[in-house]
């Protein structure tokens, strides 16, 4: 009745998220790695490799729920556990469910540090703990996959692919559900840029307004987001570089500089003031450490450009 799918790229926890599962249940393991080289670690139930080229989690969703035989199919992430009676609690979550309704989601935990306030990074993966229809732990019917056409395989990462999936179950008349079951998910170490490796998601974002329409964010549960503060930052900034320039250039052939140095230091100014709010936002909630208080500095600083290029660069694939 039901086969848990699992893509991965070949991390190590892996190991731990096939662990929680116990025995009883077929587990489809989708190998995404471009080489197709995964080693499977050892588990005692049935478990089978697919391959799907390297292509993403949504194509490598799709090619484990196409090969799946059951009526319902349980997608996890490779970094996840599932809690001791996962696979019981799962159960009991889908086989008393009414027809009308086509997924189910799991309650996802993110441990905290007990002695600290969460870092920047932490705080961006306990927002799993409050997303709809995450596919960190989330059932669908396979028949509802096969009616909708599954992911949509234009989202390349790990971001919006599940969102965009359920506005498109919702609005076929389908229902969606929370279960019981719970599961962990670890924060990863991912290192100094991770916030702003995280701003590709900007470009998911066009495409998600591209397909259903302005108000996508409320239908799902998310907040506004801070792309119009970005992109008034990165355009004090760039003005600030602008008439910096044109300053320094009139100053050199002694043609009125003082007019451009006004404009110039209120741009600086604007962009300073903003990109310090944005700043003590991160770093307000955070433990204040010296390292975490400068990496929030530094990225504070790269990210609103970046956002804006993702953005950009979005829009530009989402118009064809």
């Amino acid at each position: 009745m039901i086969t848990v799918v699992i893509p991965t790229v070949g991390r190590p926890t892996l190991r731990d998220t096939l662990a929680g599962l116990g025995s009883g249940m077929p587990v489809i393991v989708v190998d995404d790695t471009p080489a197709a080289d995964l080693s499977l670690p050892d588990h005692q139930g049935p478990v089978q490799i697919v391959r799907s080229g390297g292509r993403g989690p949504a194509a490598a969703r799709n090619a484990g729920w196409r090969a799946a035989q059951t009526s319902w199919v349980v997608f996890l992430d490779d970094d996840v556990v599932p809690s001791p009676g996962w696979a019981e609690a799962v159960w009991k979550d889908l086989v008393d469910l009414p027809d009308d309704v086509a997924g189910s989601q799991g309650r996802i935990e993110v441990p905290r540090p007990a002695d600290r306030r969460p870092t920047d990074a932490e705080r961006n993966t306990a927002g799993l703990a409050g997303a709809l229809w995450a596919t960190a732990d989330m059932a669908y019917r396979r028949a509802v996959l096969e009616s909708v056409g599954g992911f949509d395989e234009r989202f390349p990462r790990a971001y919006r692919e599940d969102a965009d999936l359920a506005l498109r179950v919702s609005r076929a008349g389908h229902r969606l559900v929370r279960g019981s079951r719970v599961t962990t998910h670890p924060v990863r170490a991912d290192g100094f840029w991770a916030s702003v490796r995280f701003q590709r998601g900007n470009a998911d974002d066009a495409l998600m307004r591209r397909l259903h329409g302005p108000g996508w964010r409320t239908a799902v549960g998310g907040g506004r987001g801070r792309l119009r503060v970005h992109t008034a930052t990165t355009a004090a900034g760039l003005a600030a570089m602008t008439l910096a320039a044109a300053a320094a250039l009139r100053t050199r052939e002694r043609s009125g500089a003082a007019g451009v140095r006004v404009p110039a230091a209120v741009a600086v100014a604007a962009w300073a003031a903003m990109t310090a709010e944005f700043a003590w936002r991160r770093i307000a909630p955070g433990p204040r450490t010296p390292w975490e208080m400068w990496r929030m500095v530094v990225t504070s600083v790269v990210i609103p450009p970046v956002a804006c290029a993702h953005r950009l660069r979005g829009e530009w694939r989402a118009r064809r």
